[in-house]
């Protein structure tokens, strides 16, 4: 199991990447073979994973302390097939994919703080 916030955002990038093409592969079946039952379960798991994947991105963007474009980046590339790998290659080739040692605080330690404040 992955124990980075890296690791686990490769992991769900690549499963949500698989569970598209599993998703694809079903739809032709369907639609192909008159066999409808693949789109029922590879939906349900494409559904999940979808939603993992969008839950890790609002969980890791701030550790790595993304700009709120390549979080919009990111969330976009969970609709077309394939592009969270896309995504996942291009961050870590830019270095977006490493924890900064800054000591300024996170976006969630800046809406933790808000709510502290607030109540």
């Amino acid at each position: 199991m992955p124990r980075t916030h890296a690791g686990w955002f490769r992991l769900v990038a690549i499963a949500e990447a698989f569970s598209w093409v599993g998703l694809l592969a079903a739809m032709a079946f369907k639609y192909g073979l008159g066999m409808p039952a693949g789109v029922t379960v590879m939906g349900w798991i494409h559904g999940a994973i979808f939603t993992a994947y969008v839950v890790t991105c609002l969980v890791v963007f701030s550790p790595f302390r993304w700009r709120f474009w390549v979080l919009v980046l990111a969330l976009v590339a969970s609709v077309p097939p394939l592009a969270t790998v896309w995504f996942e290659r291009w961050a870590n080739r830019r270095g977006l994919l490493t924890e900064s040692d800054s000591e300024d605080p996170t976006f969630w330690g800046k809406v933790r703080y808000a709510f502290r404040e607030l109540n």
